[in-house]
């Protein structure tokens, strides 16, 4: 295996709907009017993190490892999946570097909770929190997201091999 690092990229999107929470990045969102629909938690920062962690190994995408179609990850929390691909990772002989990755979202106002998200998210990773960024941004009315219907998230993650 060379010594070079790897980096892969992450892209996740979820419906906003009535009557489920908004988590994001392990943080749950209090002040949200809307949750994110899907299988599991629909943490969608946290599964473009680990996208991004499984492109950067090699290690093929969340849906072949965590399949929306099977019943023991119905209502998981995705932080807990993250763990399992840090592992995963590791176990291919690569450790995270760093995560870099923008949240896209017209409502609510996220930035109050980005110190929380960087946390949670280099706590698992098993890094510093200064190799984790969290940015925001708006739809500015445009698409989905901008129309309010969802939230989408983009990361980028550099993993290198174990030494």
């Amino acid at each position: 295996m060379s010594a070079t690092p790897r980096c892969g990229i992450g892209y996740d999107a979820h419906r906003l709907v009535a009557g489920r929470r908004l988590v994001l990045g392990g943080v749950e969102i209090a002040d949200a009017e809307l949750g994110l629909l899907g299988h599991s938690d629909a943490d969608a920062l946290a599964h473009a993190v680990i996208d991004a962690l499984l492109g950067a190994a090699g290690l093929g995408d969340i849906g072949e490892r965590y399949p929306d179609d099977d019943e023991r990850f119905r209502g998981a929390d995705s932080i807990a999946l993250l763990r399992d691909t840090v592992a995963a990772v590791r176990a291919a002989g690569f450790v995270p570097v760093n995560v870099d990755a923008t949240v896209v979202c017209e409502a609510p106002r996220l930035a109050p909770y980005r110190d929380e998200m960087r946390a949670r998210l280099a706590q698992v990773l098993g890094v510093s929190l200064d190799r984790v960024n969290v940015k925001f941004t708006r739809g500015e009315g445009m698409g989905f997201v901008g129309r309010g219907e969802g939230v989408a998230a983009l990361a980028v993650a550099t993993v290198a091999p174990a030494s």
